[in-house]
């Protein structure tokens, strides 16, 4: 991956004159190696909860739970750089804003967060990594479900959204 930011700043002489041409460009970045590329259909998803009671969210229905997925392809155990050791596991990371031991949603609701759940049941916690798992194959589907939970008492309905960013960490 590499991300910049590109500071455009104008140099501009005190004396009774301008310069023109010239000016100053500073850049800043990182290069990073990764073992799996993300299918593009699996980076940016929606996830379409429908509609869901207040009793559904309180009596924990199962049936209120809606998978996703997240495709890597291309997972290579080898490194670039050959004095590195192969590649054997990664994390998945879910971040956002946290509400309870879930993730926050905005809107006109309240008591009410988001649980994403791995497939081997482990909860995601918001800036927390789930387990590791092991690199098994060139094309992996890492598979969740998320669900509304109750995390307060006084629960508001109405309608809500929420953004969720994921990451992995290779080692």
């Amino acid at each position: 991956m590499f991300s910049f930011i590109l500071i455009i700043m104008p140099i501009a002489s005190f004396a009774n004159h301008i310069v023109i041409g010239q000016g100053r460009v500073n850049m800043q970045g990182a290069i990073i190696d990764t073992a799996c590329a993300i299918k593009l259909i699996s980076r940016e998803q929606t996830v379409d909860m429908a509609i869901v009671t207040l009793n559904d969210i309180i009596s924990n229905e199962p049936g209120s739970s809606k998978p996703f997925s997240i495709e890597l392809t291309s997972c290579a155990l080898e490194q670039s750089d050959s004095s590195s050791s192969a590649w054997k596991y990664f994390q998945m990371t879910f971040d956002g804003d946290a509400q309870g031991d879930g993730f926050g949603l905005h809107g006109s609701t309240s008591g009410i967060s988001l649980q994403i759940n791995d497939a081997d049941g482990n909860i995601a916690r918001p800036g927390t990594p789930l387990p590791s798992r092991s690199i098994t194959s060139w094309d992996m589907k890492l598979n969740y479900t998320v669900r509304l939970v109750a995390n307060n008492p006084i629960l508001k309905s109405g309608k809500y959204f929420s953004s969720v960013r994921f990451k992995l960490d290779y080692f």
